[in-house]
């Protein structure tokens, strides 16, 4: 696993962080959520169950993944990441609506939950394939091996590299806007996260066919 190129470790950190920035991944549930029970330490426990849906998320896709890539060609593969990939971006762009949940009373399974359906909708787990793609093609195979049983620690390393940056940036967001900014900051300073997202999942879906 040390041998696996810097890049990619940095890539998968850089894009933990991005999703951090999206306040419709976690921090603005989590500054919501310690607003409203006047209590900081509601921010930081929030983190938990919104990591773990997170992390539930983007695991399902790279279990999908690695055993379609125990029958298929890395070519192939790669032709299935770019078209999933064009398809939520065009999804992001032309969809208005996000999955909805029930009220800000919830608890740590519906806070989990939200946060899987979130990160399942914006395509997170889909940003990550590219980045494990290029890790097995440097590596020399040519039919995904290092995505199935040889290429477990690296499954496992790279997600947790991932959440740790996707934590990082959600949690020190939240805290700074639950303490010091306040949610009248979204009213008078708003990017449209959704977009860029959108446009950051179709570039990616180029790259990737540019460098099959």
């Amino acid at each position: 696993m040390i041998h696996e190129p810097s890049w990619a470790w940095t890539t998968l950190f850089l894009l933990g962080a991005y999703h951090g920035i999206n306040p419709a991944m976690g921090w603005l549930f989590a500054v919501a959520l310690g607003l409203q029970k006047q209590n900081s330490r509601a921010v930081w426990q929030s983190l938990l169950p919104i990591a773990t849906g997170h992390v539930l998320a983007i695991s399902v896709v790279i279990l999908v993944a690695a055993l379609a890539g125990a029958v298929l060609p890395l070519s192939v593969m790669k032709v299935c990441v770019v078209v999933v990939l064009l398809g939520f971006g065009v999804y992001r762009i032309v969809g208005k609506s996000h999955p909805h949940w029930g009220g800000m009373q919830v608890g740590f399974r519906d806070l989990t939950i939200w946060s899987f359906l979130m990160a399942f909708a914006h395509g997170a787990g889909f940003m990550l394939l590219p980045v494990l793609l290029g890790m097995s093609a440097m590596g020399g195979t040519h039919d995904m091996q290092a995505m199935n049983s040889s290429g477990i620690g690296v499954q496992l390393l790279a997600i947790t590299i991932h959440t740790f940056g996707f934590l990082v940036v959600t949690g020190v967001i939240a805290w700074v806007v639950y303490k010091w900014v306040g949610l009248s900051l979204l009213r008078k300073a708003w990017l449209n996260l959704d977009l860029v997202w959108a446009v950051a999942l179709i570039a990616t879906a180029g790259v990737t066919l540019l460098f099959s």
